[in-house]
């Protein structure tokens, strides 16, 4: 029989290394931690090859000294939970820090050489501690300013299992990258300088406003194309910055998620995103913000996964609702810069000099043949008469319409969308602002607005009262899904949605939604439970009415094609301006552009 024995502790450190150090962004996220909670205010970060050859972190941070950076090294030491904490119950849960250097440390020292050197604050000299790969081979002091330099070389060199699996050196490089990116958005009180080899990629300034730390790490174009947040809800406090729907992303990578200061990666806060920009966004494209979501530590368990990068709620319905419900109403404030001016590339194909075909000679000598030239003004009445004639016959009707133009109101800087001048092929409305010409797409923009009126409706009584079925329906599902939907019944009831167990394995509907009447039970069922196994909680049933909302405002809009008088343009126009995300359509398309007054100069060259 196999003898039950203990592991030697540098094996231990080893398996807990696999756990803690998946690559050098592991190390990474873990060091610059530790750096965070030694309460520096200056983090200088250095790798060499992707973090493979080299990861170096040094702070101006609080230090240590000789005996603690011992205890650093040894397992299950930290300064990180109060000693009147210890050993009371539910202590870990209130742990505000965001690691545990006593963890950290000996996990990477026993997979790398490590080199820990640190100063505590007012001390005449640092220490020196040297691990190679879980063996100590140097202990000394070492000249260094205040604070703590931690070097980390030669990751996973006595490891070759794991040094085969890690990526190439530029893909660690993109991982580090994005893991200081997270942490210096989380702190923008802390000045962050980050270089890989002999190139600076981040150079931070400590204390800045956190939209600009944002903009400056995601993408500077963000502070313009971005709305503040800043709401509470009880406890619950969200922050950051977010993206107007016009600006977005092919993909999810520039959407950044933080619970008590701590970057996450969670599928519930991922899902609320989604839901918050659902009907403002293409189904393709990704909204680009930073969240920033604190509330009490008791309510958000952290210790789900030995990284720390998920988390669990307590009310994870509460939290998402806060998140859709908080967005929805930010981006409600950012319409008026909604939808933006065309870029380069499509200002590019404007033609500043068209060039006109000549007419054929042909066509000219049929023309102007045969006339009595002798006589000037007769003859110039004569040719434009017969260009007339001639124009009529091989020309095309002009697709744009206009009336008369009246000057600008004396007002008119209330109008940010203008005042109509006329409509090109039917489907576009062309107004002068006060400060440029503006396309309106009428479709898009008319589509937006009888969504808004539809909700304003059937927030009272129209959307959530109940349409009871003549004869009820039996669902049948597995189990557990009736399990999930038995305990949310309550809540679905609320929302128009009455069903009852009818079986181990079957749920009965006795009504539905009034905007669901004639959807199919059976399925909606199946994807609420879908949903139920997702999130925990009834989420995507609002949404489904917002997804039948948006196709009845769809079918019920001004077409394209149609001819709209002035009047009509300009009530539209003024609509517009009075309902919240009408800067993008149901589909997450723009619903009109605004062309600069010097922009237009610049076509021709007035400027």
């Amino acid at each position: 029989m196999p003898e039950i024995r203990r592991l030697p502790e540098t094996l231990v450190n080893r398996i807990a290394a696999g756990e803690v150090v998946e690559r050098p962004a592991s190390a990474l996220k873990e060091l610059v931690e530790n750096a965070i909670d030694s309460g520096a205010s200056r983090i200088a970060i250095r790798i060499v090859d992707g973090g493979l050859g080299r990861i170096e972190v040094t702070d101006d941070g609080c230090g240590m000294s000789p005996q603690e950076m011992a205890l650093a090294l040894e397992r299950h030491a930290t300064s990180k939970l109060p000693e009147s904490l210890v050993g009371e119950e539910g202590a870990i849960e209130r742990v505000a820090s965001l690691g545990f250097r006593g963890e950290a440390l000996p996990s990477i020292a026993s997979v790398a050489r490590l080199t820990l050197e640190s100063r505590p604050q007012g001390a005449g000299e640092g220490w020196k501690c040297v691990v190679d790969h879980g063996d100590p081979c140097e202990d000394g002091p070492a000249a260094l300013p205040p604070g703590t330099r931690v070097r980390v070389e030669n990751l996973f060199a006595r490891v070759p299992a794991r040094r085969k699996f890690l990526r190439t050196a530029r893909s660690e490089y993109a991982a580090c990258h994005d893991v200081v990116r997270r942490l210096a958005m989380a702190r923008p009180d802390i000045a962050f300088t980050f270089e890989h080899g002999e190139r600076r990629i981040l150079s931070l300034q400590a204390d800045q406003p956190l939209a600009g730390r944002v903009a400056q790490i995601v993408a500077r174009e963000l502070e313009a194309n971005g709305v503040a947040i800043d709401l509470e809800r009880g406890a619950m406090k969200l922050t950051g910055i977010a993206g107007l729907p016009t600006y977005n992303r092919g993909v999810a990578d520039h959407q950044y998620l933080f619970v008590n200061g701590r970057p996450v990666k969670d599928r519930l806060l991922s899902g609320a995103v989604r839901g918050a920009y659902a009907d403002m966004l293409a189904r393709d494209r990704h909204a680009v913000l930073a969240l920033f979501l604190d509330l009490p530590a008791q309510e958000v368990d952290v210790n789900v996964h030995p990284a720390k990068t998920e988390v669990r709620f307590r009310d994870a319905a509460g939290v998402r609702g806060f998140i859709v419900s908080g967005l929805r109403q930010a981006l409600a404030t950012g319409d008026r810069r909604s939808a933006q001016a065309p870029d380069a590339a499509a200002m590019g194909r404007w033609q500043s000099e068209p060039v006109a075909e000549p007419a054929p000679a042909a066509a000219l000598q049929s023309i102007f043949s045969g006339r009595d030239w002798s006589a000037p003004a007769a003859g110039v009445r004569e040719a434009s008469q017969a260009w007339r004639e001639h124009e009529q016959d091989v020309m095309a009707s002009p697709q744009g319409r206009a009336e008369q133009a009246a000057p600008l109101p004396d007002d008119a800087a209330r109008y940010p969308l203008g005042i109509a001048r006329g409509q090109v092929a039917n489907t576009y409305i062309v107004a002068e602002a006060a400060d440029g010409l503006v396309l309106v797409d009428q479709h898009a923009a008319h589509e937006r607005l009888v969504l808004e009126r539809l909700r304003a409706a059937g927030a009272g009584d129209s959307v959530a009262r109940a349409q009871a079925l003549l004869i009820p329906e039996v669902v049948e599902l597995e189990e557990t899904a009736c399990d999930r939907l038995e305990d949310a019944a309550e809540k679905l009831a609320g929302l128009g949605l009455a069903i009852e167990r009818f079986g181990p394995g079957a749920m009965l509907v006795r009504s539905v939604p009034h905007s669901l009447r004639k959807s199919d039970p059976a399925r909606l069922l199946q994807d609420i439970a879908d949903d139920l196994a997702h999130h925990g909680e009834a989420l995507l049933l609002g949404e489904k009415l917002d997804l039948v909302l948006a196709t009845m405002a769809c079918h019920g809009s001004v077409r394209a094609g149609r001819v709209l008088s002035v009047a009509e343009m300009n009530a539209l126009l003024r609509e517009m301006e009075r309902t919240p995300r009408s800067g993008q359509c149901n589909h997450g398309r723009p619903t009109w552009v605004k062309l600069k007054m010097e922009d237009v100069e610049k076509l021709f060259g007035r400027h």
